[in-house]
């Protein structure tokens, strides 16, 4: 019996002298190694189609927790204006690593949905920062580390709410306040609002620089204080943005 499993290629790696394994990132099954046979020669079909980024109808006969094999595919989107961009492309990256990464201590079914909905905003043209740091924000409740943003970290007040800090775990009060550095209003209710809002709803994104620097500033040292992921993809954006400043 074939199985038609709807995913999103997050990874692949040569194997043998003609073939590779792709690692697809599905909504039912986690993420799953297939065995795409020739893929790797001139006239295959499986050259164009199962290269990373591809969204589509992947056909095998699925074996749960061993390498299945790759009969055909149907693709959806290969998100072409996404490929012609270089910082649309290591953004998108980036995500597809850490999507497969997230997926693996939770397979919640909803991470393929927000990664799919976060891949057609940046196909669409919406800013692949922001977008990400959305993305991010959501993946770590399925981590189990999730930012207090309904109030003080510390003290649990909902009132006089005054900065965001990785180091306290979310919102700081004015009581509670001590050396951190203070963000913008704007920027602390952003974050809330990231956690909250469907990606596929979202149809119009002003943000300030000022405010994208300052959420990125906060996931990223969230992320290496709680997370442990460590992403090659992140520190070639890193790179990245330190180029395009």
């Amino acid at each position: 019996m074939v199985d038609k499993i709807e995913g999103i290629v997050v990874g692949e790696r040569a194997h043998g002298e003609t073939s590779k394994i792709i690692q697809i990132l599905t909504k039912e099954y986690g993420v799953i190694g297939v065995i795409a046979k020739g893929a790797r020669t001139l006239k295959s079909d499986f050259r164009t189609t199962t290269t990373k980024l591809t969204h589509g109808y992947f056909y095998m006969n699925y074996k749960e927790g061993k390498l299945s094999i790759l009969t055909g595919v149907d693709v959806i989107s290969s998100f072409l204006n996404i490929q012609k961009d270089i910082m649309k492309i290591s953004y998108a990256s980036y995500m597809l690593d850490l999507s497969e990464q997230v997926m693996r201590h939770n397979a919640d079914v909803r991470l393929f949905d927000n990664l799919l909905a976060a891949l057609l905003k940046i196909e669409e043209g919406f800013d692949p920062v922001i977008i990400c740091s959305i993305l991010e924000l959501k993946y770590l409740d399925y981590l189990g580390v999730m930012p207090v943003l309904d109030g003080c970290a510390i003290c649990g007040a909902t009132e006089s709410l005054v900065t965001l800090s990785s180091d306290r775990g979310g919102y700081v009060c004015k009581d509670c306040l001590t050396n951190e550095k203070i963000v913008h209003e704007k920027t602390m209710k952003l974050i809330r609002m990231f956690y909250y809002v469907d990606i596929s709803k979202i149809s119009v994104l002003e943000i300030s620089d000022e405010s994208k620097r300052e959420i990125r500033f906060f996931l990223d040292q969230y992320y290496d204080r709680y997370t442990g992921l460590y992403l090659k993809s992140k520190s070639l954006l890193g790179q990245l943005n330190k180029l395009n400043v």
